[in-house]
């Protein structure tokens, strides 16, 4: 899927509300960033409590609202919105519905996000948040009032406790650091799928095609940056096929750039991936960054980080 394609439906304030088939429906409620086991845990209880008898939403906000109030903080998503809205359909959600979070959105009180959107325009009779969950003008609304201001509407209310494992809670705050730790295989267990980024291959130096072993310089867009270094990736191609390979994410200091880069080397590949979008897994971290003398010991460092990544994705669940 091109990353400009978005299987989830746009809503703004004043905009045509949904299609009655949707209206009356269950929604879990949140920012969905990553679609990890909790936010999954969210989508069970909507799941169970719409049963047969009502359509399942999932309703999110775009651009994050983080995003919004600090529109120069460094990348930091986890997923695109089209492959949130994928990944919560295939959890279940009849419909996923992107509040547009604009300045309209940003001043709506408590009260009237519910008056408004959730029970007039949404027509929802059940909502389903975690048990932070905050809304409304400066975060003002939590899940007391939301339980209080939709049974005025005639709207239910189903909490969902904090989800976790031994060493803490499900979370994307979690998950960005286990990334920039370099730990993408602890990330994926939170995750429950390795972590991905999809992005446009953009024409590089070509350089790679001359030591004999091309790159795909795939644009990172708005993803975070997790550590630099070398990775052992899966690679799906625009056709649907899967592909393994070894990336370089990093600076490229050997040849004295500045601006972060994903390098991506495709096992037994030829053909030209110029244009297409690629989805890249992050299945294991390698080895850090470093400057080589030249291009030889370059080559041959490239040369191990393959085979170490072929031993590593060996051993990887698919």
């Amino acid at each position: 899927m091109s990353p400009n394609a978005n299987p989830a439906s746009y809503y703004s304030i004043g905009a045509a509300a949904l299609l009655a088939a949707e209206r009356g429906g269950v929604a879990a409620l949140g920012n969905f960033d990553g679609v990890h086991k909790g936010h999954q845990a969210l989508l069970a209880e909507a799941r169970r409590v719409a049963g047969n008898a009502a359509p399942v939403l999932a309703i999110t906000f775009d651009p994050h609202p983080r995003r919004y109030f600090m529109p120069d903080a460094p990348p930091f998503q986890l997923d695109s919105l089209a492959h949130k809205a994928q990944l919560l359909k295939a959890l279940g959600a009849s419909a996923v519905v992107a509040l547009r979070f604009d300045p309209a959105l940003a001043e709506l009180s408590p009260q009237a996000f519910v008056t408004d959107i959730l029970a007039r325009d949404l027509g929802l009779r059940h909502v389903v948040v975690g048990y932070d969950f905050t809304f409304g003008k400066a975060r003002a609304g939590n899940t007391a009032l939301l339980q209080s201001l939709g049974a005025a509407h005639g709207i239910g209310l189903s909490i969902v406790q904090s989800q976790g494992d031994g060493n803490g809670a499900y979370s994307s705050t979690r998950i960005r650091s286990l990334l920039q730790a370099g730990a993408p295989d602890q990330a994926a267990e939170l995750l429950g799928r390795y972590w991905e980024v999809e992005g446009l291959v953009q024409r590089g130096d070509q350089r790679g095609r001359t030591i004999g072993f091309p790159t795909a310089n795939v644009d990172m867009g708005d993803y975070l940056v997790p550590k630099l270094g070398v990775y052992a990736i899966r690679v799906r191609l625009s056709d649907g096929s899967e592909r393994e390979g070894v990336a370089n994410l990093g600076l490229r200091p050997t040849f004295g750039k500045d601006k972060v880069a994903l390098e991506a080397h495709l096992f037994d590949f030829q053909g030209d991936l110029y244009g297409q979008a690629l989805r890249v897994a992050f299945i294991g971290f390698i080895r850090p960054e470093r400057k080589f003398a030249g291009l030889d010991e370059l080559k041959a460092q490239i040369a191990a980080d393959a085979l170490k990544a072929r031993e590593i994705l060996a051993l990887s669940p698919r």
